[in-house]
């Protein structure tokens, strides 16, 4: 494997350790049911995107998410071989971060963790049908607004704002919903460390609905700048 393949691969797989690090960490230290809890960590979401963008974006396009690798392959930004490798890193940094919190609240002992779900997602408020359509939508939001920010090369300096806000405003609207992934890497992380396995029999929903809304938003991406643009040669 070329050495610049691997660079972008492991800097996918920072990114995605520091974006469930602190976005789920927020959710288990902070609550959403404290003053203030659900926007701070819906910010704390998005603020972990900008970080990383700025850090990560130039060596590898900042996806940090399987849904925006599956919106970029569709629309030829990377090719099925990058597709593969992005999306197992991204996963392999979800573990890690994940493990970092969990380690983190056993050691500390700041949370009860007895029945919780470390920041994982879940249909248990709005039933399957819900969860899915809640995650189709959001993720079509969130992946239209980056395939059309990297689309034009004036918007590079401001390209990773505009997406961490994104990515804060749809967590605004689904936190209480879902806990909100857009994001299947986001998901099997904190699946795999909550208690019991509580959040594993969810887990789907929030693998198969975050593709099918990224997949909606290339089409959609597509019908409005048309193939030749949409298809372009830019980096996310």
């Amino acid at each position: 494997m070329e050495v610049n393949r691997i660079r972008k691969y492991f800097a996918e797989l920072v990114g995605t350790m520091i974006l469930v690090f602190m976005g789920c960490g927020a959710a288990v230290f902070l609550g959403v049911s404290t003053s203030g809890g659900h926007l701070a960590v819906a910010l704390a979401f998005g603020l972990s995107i900008v970080a990383a963008a700025y850090v990560i974006g130039p060596i590898s396009g900042c996806h940090i998410n399987p849904a925006v690798s599956f919106g970029a392959l569709l629309t030829k930004k990377i090719g099925f071989t990058d597709f593969v490798g992005y999306v197992e890193f991204q996963i392999i940094g979800a573990i890690i971060g994940a493990a970092m919190l969990w380690g983190l609240v056993d050691i500390t002992g700041l949370v009860d963790m007895t029945g919780g779900a470390l920041g994982a997602n879940s249909a248990s408020t709005t039933g399957v049908a819900g969860a899915i359509l809640v995650e189709i939508i959001l993720t079509f939001i969130f992946v239209l607004v980056i395939l059309g920010v990297v689309s034009d090369k004036t918007k590079g300096s401001v390209a990773g704002i505009v997406i961490g806000l994104t990515l804060a405003f749809v967590h605004i609207v689904g936190i209480p919903l879902t806990g909100t992934s857009v994001n299947p890497a986001r998901s099997i992380g904190p699946a795999l460390f909550s208690d019991v396995g509580s959040s594993l029999p969810d887990l789907w929903i929030f693998i198969v609905a975050p593709l099918v809304g990224a997949a909606i938003a290339a089409v959609v991406f597509v019908g409005l700048y048309g193939w030749d643009k949409a298809t372009g040669e830019e980096d996310i």
